[in-house]
Parts: structure tokens; sequence; C-alpha cells
């Protein structure tokens, strides 16, 4: 089986959104890289600070999509769900 990467970006809009990440991350976070099956799991601030990096990589298809069950349905999802994603993931068979 192959590994299931994520790369893209989370794009705020204004203020209130960049502290909202800063107060939900480190919690997010700690819960993903303790998932069975992440393997790699950042998101960082970038030089606009509006924006932010996000790489993850998991052992299969079976963890990313455990990975995305669960934080459909935790604090981060729920109060992040506004924000701007722009993600392409790759090792997903359909």
């Amino acid at each position: 089986m192959n590994d299931v990467r994520l790369s893209g970006q989370l794009i705020c809009t204004d203020q209130a959104q960049v502290e909202l990440v800063h107060a939900q991350l480190p919690l997010h976070v700690a819960l993903t890289r303790a998932e069975s099956g992440c393997l790699a799991f950042d998101v960082v601030q970038t030089a606009n600070p509006l924006v932010w990096q996000v790489d993850e990589r998991f052992a299969d298809a079976t963890a990313f999509r455990a990975h995305q069950q669960r934080v459909a349905s935790s604090e981060w999802g729920r109060a992040t769900a506004g924000i701007e994603r722009d993600y392409v993931v790759e090792g997903l068979e359909d």
C-alpha cells in the first residue's frame, strides 16, 4: 500500500481567523500526530501571516480517511470550517 500525502494551504481572510487558528492548532496537531498511521503532520504559518502551509502524510488510505472523519467532527473542524483550504491529495486510489 502507498502512503497518502496532503499538501496545500489554509488561507485566513482576517486577523480573527488567524487568532482562531493559533488557539486551536496546538491540540489539533497533537491529536493528529497521535493517530494510528500518521507519519508526518505539519502546519506552519508562512511569511504571509494569513496563510498556513499544511503537509500531512499517512501510512495508507485507511489512516488518512480515519483522520478526515475524526477532524470533521472535532473542535478544530467545527471552529475552522469557514476558513479556506487549498489542498492537493496524492496516493488515494479511487
